[in-house]
């Protein structure tokens, strides 16, 4: 499920060498990939792109670039798949509206056990001042 018509020149991929593998491995370490996505020049609502930039995610930069790196699978297109379904799922968590808590009614009920339960508080607190010789 495709969140937005992705035009492929929206996001730019890179195949990365990354460095700490010490030789070993060396086909998936020449096989990571690195998505790059602007947020800010790319086609999505401005509502989503808003939510994107509120984010708390280490993904987004403060320019609106989202990097995804993506270094766990033995080909370059798994791991190109892969870092696209990060940013969808990136996408899709933005695209959720946070719905708005309609506060609820105090009943009766609930105002006489707060105002019993402040009574019962003050008769506890004078309790606690007294002594049993008192």
């Amino acid at each position: 499920m495709s969140l937005w018509p992705r035009p492929d020149n929206e996001i730019e991929m890179t195949a990365i060498r990354s460095q700490g593998a010490g030789g070993q491995n060396v086909n998936k370490v020449s096989s990571a990939a690195q998505l790059r996505f602007d947020v800010l020049a790319s086609s999505l609502p401005e509502s989503v792109k808003n939510r994107l930039m509120a984010m708390r995610d280490h993904r987004i930069t403060r320019d609106g670039v989202v990097v995804i790196k993506s270094q766990q699978h033995r080909k370059l297109e798994q791991n190109r798949s892969e870092a696209l379904s990060r940013l969808e799922e990136l996408l899709r968590q933005a695209a959720i509206v946070p719905r708005k808590r309609i506060p609820t009614r105090t009943s009766r009920n609930q105002k006489r056990k707060r105002m019993d339960d402040k009574r019962h508080r003050g008769s506890v607190k004078q309790l606690r001042g007294k002594t049993s010789e008192d």
